[in-house]
């Protein structure tokens, strides 16, 4: 039996990295998945993908920090599945700076993006998951919401709010049947962190080897090692977590090497 079999699952932000992944990875599981992302054509791609796979899989285009470009995402899917099972909120942007480093519109950037694309979508599912009574929320946060690390000021202030707004969120709704979990990553390889690296360093490979050693497994994770937890989390088997984080980190925030 998939893990997923015939859930109706969201996920924001679905057109690369850890969303494509997971997006994969439920549509092999079983899950009726709906993919979202701002790219038409990364998200086509994804659905692609799925469905070559023997998947079940929409693309449905939005922007996850405008109310009506959402609210439109959820009719949408609420109109192709008549219901949506599990929430991932997952779509995110990175930010790079010190706080004086920082201009005003980049730092807003951020807080609209990882912040209110959360709220956004939340505010909009959570209504019909009340009226059946039940619903999974799984809300993207990070380690960089538990640990200090240079340069990340707006980033990490947004991962650290979403984690709260985790734990705030599961008490207003375990009362509905509502659970909602955290996933907090390490440093994942994906085509940001790429991207990163050469932009950042004149040696990319040096700043790779700097960014490895920061985690205790000596290595980056990979986008389909955060799927897996978020499948965890998205099936019946996580049913006794409630507003908790689940770190997938490689031993940055519990661990140093010595």
């Amino acid at each position: 039996m998939a893990r997923l079999n015939d859930k109706v699952v969201l996920i924001t932000g679905s057109g690369s990295g850890i969303g494509q992944a997971t997006a994969n990875l439920f549509g092999q599981e079983g899950a009726k998945v709906i993919v979202n992302d701002l790219d038409e054509q990364k998200g086509k791609e994804t659905v692609s993908t799925i469905r070559e796979q023997g998947g079940e899989a929409i693309f449905i285009q939005a922007d996850v920090t405008d109310p009506e470009s959402v609210q439109q995402l959820v009719k949408q899917s609420l109109e192709a599945y008549g219901r949506i099972d599990v929430l991932f909120n997952n779509a995110g942007i990175s930010g790079v700076g010190a706080i004086h480093e920082v201009e005003p519109d980049a730092w807003d950037r951020v807080m609209l993006v990882n912040i209110r694309g959360v709220y956004l979508a939340s505010k909009y599912v959570i209504p019909h998951m009340m009226e059946r009574q039940s619903g999974n929320i799984i809300n993207m946060s990070s380690c960089i919401a538990e640990i200090g690390l240079a340069r990340r000021a707006s980033y990490s202030a947004t991962k650290g709010a979403v984690l709260a707004l985790t734990k705030s969120m599961q008490v207003d709704y375990a009362p509905y049947n509502i659970r909602v979990n955290a996933l907090l990553p390490g440093t994942i390889l994906t085509p940001f962190v790429e991207n990163y690296l050469r932009n950042s360093y004149d040696d990319p490979e040096e700043g790779l080897k700097s960014i490895k050693s920061r985690q205790l497994s000596g290595d980056l994770g990979r986008p389909e090692d955060v799927a897996k937890a978020a499948l965890f989390l998205a099936s019946d088997e996580s049913k006794f977590m409630m507003g908790s984080p689940l770190y997938i980190d490689g031993g940055v925030v519990f661990g140093k090497n010595a």
